[in-house]
């Protein structure tokens, strides 16, 4: 278990503050608010010990968009509720701007193995169906238990890294591409790995 001081209990602020500060942002305000969304979105709905918080994220979804909120956990720990909110973020956002190549990447690294099997994307796994999960993560509504959201979302960052190996070696593309795919399958592995981690210290009542 990790001897690391825990957050304090929310104190919202408005990401926008920190900009208007003089001398720049407070990197420790901006980790604090970082955490406070988070915990937010997770909790919206859920956690009536704080009303207030959970309100003020969801206007300020509205009012400036999860995309706003998200900037705030780019550069969140990878072993954090926020750090893990931004990995679905980027997953959703790399599907988004390529979802018939992604869906391409899943037809191929798709198996009976377990990876596949967790991540649970509908048969055929089309781009609506790869990006539901995110969008009910981000936009307050998941209503299961955010650890299983974290390794299905792990799992199929697994099927897409093995999928963009397989489509490198069918196509024989260059070693530039090759290169380069293998680069991010690479991080993707890792992303799972990560988030995976996250979904284990949620369990454990570890994540912060």
């Amino acid at each position: 278990m990790s001897s690391a001081p825990r957050y304090r209990r929310p104190v919202y602020s408005d990401p926008a503050a920190f900009d208007r500060r003089e001398g720049g942002a407070d990197p420790a305000d901006i980790s604090q608010a970082a955490h406070d969304t988070a915990h937010a979105l997770v909790n919206q709905g859920r956690d009536a010990a704080d009303p207030e918080v959970t309100a003020r994220f969801v206007r300020l979804a509205e009012t400036e968009g999860i995309e706003a909120i998200a900037e705030l956990w780019a550069h969140s720990p990878a072993h954090s509720l926020a750090g893990a909110l931004w990995r679905i973020y980027a997953l959703r956002a790399a599907v988004q701007k390529s979802p018939e190549r992604m869906s391409e990447y899943y037809r191929l690294g798709r198996s009976h193995s377990a990876p596949s099997a967790i991540a649970g994307v509908a048969e055929p796994p089309t781009a609506e169906e790869m990006t539901k999960l995110a969008d009910l993560i981000l936009a307050g509504m998941y209503a299961g238990d955010i650890d299983v959201a974290f390794d299905r979302a792990g799992a199929f960052c697994r099927v897409i890294a093995r999928g963009q190996a397989l489509w490198a070696d069918r196509h024989h593309v260059d070693h530039y591409t090759a290169e380069k795919l293998t680069t991010k399958a690479k991080q993707l592995v890792r992303t799972a790995e990560e988030l995976e981690s996250c979904a284990r210290a949620h369990r454990a009542g570890t994540l912060d």
